[in-house]
């Protein structure tokens, strides 16, 4: 099976990265984006290359820096004196896959230059609004906020990534394989596509084809204002986040090969959609907030 493949290539390019190689498979049959986060040096990066090059859509880098405007992403439009008009130069966005490398060391008005894209899969540039391909996919990268010449991103920003994929440090049994695994000269190695544009489309019908029952929607419904209610506030965890989480829930069933989610797919993707969408001033580490809806919330 392709996905299977998909992810063994995955895991033997990046190694002890298990839980987000699932992760950011879930996103990709979800058809949402995904903010991969954690300190820098540990592969947040190589893994969204990675992934990139072993799909056979179209592939662009954006390096965010402080000085990255808008018109680097999406494009501008060029005076042609010549003919005495404008051409339309396509930016990095126009692509099937798109790597936001440290996308929160550019500026918060460079930043919102993607919730357009992210959101409705289009661009408007000087009043024209112009589609961008299908599949279209933003991985994110983001340094941890304590890190330095960062911005935080904006809170609508943060609410249009379907999960959020937390890196860390492998143990010291997982780095001396990264070392032999780099001293045999593996990592000059390049991938070729495992799955095509067609394969994934199909994929990712599968996945919105997943059954999910009156009752697990009724434990979505639930967890989610079980969050509203410890924050005290209604607006804490949006309609989009409710829906992200049945996305994600029906893309884990497939994962797992099932043909309906269960509660433990609910489960095991609930912290990873709505983490990122809680860390505000007023709840700076949500984890334990998230731990405590799924142990009061009753299981179906």
């Amino acid at each position: 099976m392709p996905l299977k493949a998909l992810r063994q290539e995955l895991l033997a390019t990046v190694l002890g990265s298990n839980e987000a190689v699932d992760l950011l498979l879930t996103s990709l049959l979800a058809r949402g984006h995904a903010l991969v986060t954690g300190p820098p040096g540990i592969g947040k990066t190589t893994l969204a290359q990675t992934l990139a090059t072993l799909l056979s859509g179209s592939y662009r880098r954006i390096q965010f820096t402080p000085d990255l405007l808008p018109s680097d992403i999406l494009g501008y439009q060029l005076y042609r004196p010549q003919n005495g008009d404008f051409e339309f130069i396509a930016g990095p966005v126009f692509a099937n896959f798109v790597l936001a490398d440290e996308i929160n060391r550019a500026s918060p008005r460079t930043q919102s230059s993607l919730l357009e894209a992210m959101n409705e899969r289009q661009v408007t540039i000087d009043g024209a609004t112009r589609e961008l391909p299908d599949p279209f996919l933003v991985i994110a990268t983001q340094n941890d906020t304590s890190s330095t010449g960062t911005f935080p991103l904006p809170e609508p920003q943060l609410d249009r990534f379907l999960l959020s994929i937390p890196m860390g440090l492998p143990d010291d049994q997982t780095q001396l394989e990264i070392l032999r695994y780099h001293a045999g000269g593996k990592s000059a190695q390049k991938s070729e596509p495992i799955i095509s544009l067609e394969q994934l489309t199909q994929l990712q019908s599968r996945s919105a084809a997943i059954s999910v029952s009156d009752t697990l929607q009724r434990y979505l419904l639930a967890l989610c204002q079980a969050v509203r209610s410890m924050i005290g506030q209604d607006h804490a965890v949006s309609t989009r986040a409710t829906l992200a989480l049945q996305r994600a829930a029906q893309a884990s069933a497939l994962l797992d090969d099932q043909e309906a989610i269960h509660p433990d797919h609910v489960q095991k993707i609930f912290p990873h959609v709505l983490r990122h969408r809680l860390l505000t001033e007023d709840t700076p580490d949500p984890d334990h907030l998230l731990r405590a809806a799924l142990e009061q919330t009753p299981v179906p």
